[in-house]
């Protein structure tokens, strides 16, 4: 399989994925939950929080929700639609909807044409320890906290750049970062790239760059990148602004 062949394959699993009928591209709906318990318009029940965890109480029966900041979140279905709750400063309750228009009216991401020269090799430079890193949100006064485990450090057309990694997928690393392109032809706040060190080497294939789901709904409550993970040149390469966002 030729290089650009791969990509594609890769580029369809990508946009698969997305087209998830209660993915990211399902959101219809964000609500902070009070510590008063509430109803929302059209789902089931009573919702509250307190300073542990998230509560739903549904024909005369309470379920808890402790969840961890910035993780994962929980899902109850509730007819054709899945509620989501999760913990981002305080608990919030999304709404998944397989019918919601962003998700019918997808087309694919736009992106770069695969280029070999945008595939890079760094060096990863783990930390003694972990450190617990802040960043700040695509939503105003939201933070996230997230584990750094480290580094990573590479050369471009003869200038050295560093960015910090978070942990990512089956012990893979998460770089988020923005670049020249970003709010030109990238989405502005952020672009993610996945990879995975091999003996103190890593591969950064900016062809592989995504977007995160904030540059697809206004419902998500993404991260931004860590202090100094921008880099200061154009990287043409990965998904560009999504037709969602014009």
């Amino acid at each position: 399989m030729s290089f650009a062949e791969d990509w594609q394959t890769w580029k369809t699993e990508r946009e698969k994925s997305l087209a998830d009928p209660y993915g990211w591209l399902a959101l219809v709906s964000l609500d902070w939950l009070e510590t008063t318990p509430r109803a929302y318009e059209g789902l089931p029940g009573v919702w509250w929080q307190d300073d542990d965890a998230a509560y739903w109480q549904n024909d005369g029966e309470t379920q808890r929700f402790e969840l961890v900041q910035s993780g994962p979140g929980a899902r109850v279905t509730a007819g054709d639609v899945e509620i989501e709750i999760a913990r981002r400063g305080g608990y919030l309750i999304r709404v998944h909807d397989p019918k919601a228009e962003v998700l019918r009216n997808f087309r694919g991401v736009p992106s770069y044409e695969p280029q070999q020269q945008w595939v890079i090799e760094g060096v990863y430079e783990p930390f003694d320890a972990p450190i617990p890193t802040t960043v700040g949100a695509v939503v105003e006064g939201l933070s996230h906290v997230y584990e750094a485990p480290g580094r990573v450090r590479f050369t471009y057309n003869g200038a050295e750049h560093t960015l910090t990694a978070f942990n990512g997928r089956n012990g893979g690393l998460n770089i988020l970062f923005t670049d020249a392109t970003s709010g030109v032809t990238t989405y502005a706040a952020n672009r993610s790239l996945a990879a995975t060190p091999v003996d103190g080497k890593v591969v950064l294939d900016f062809n592989r760059a995504t977007n995160l789901p904030c540059a697809f709904t206004d419902f998500a409550t993404c991260p931004l990148p860590p202090a100094g993970n921008h880099l200061p040149f154009a990287v043409e390469a990965g998904e560009k602004t999504p037709y969602e966002r014009g």
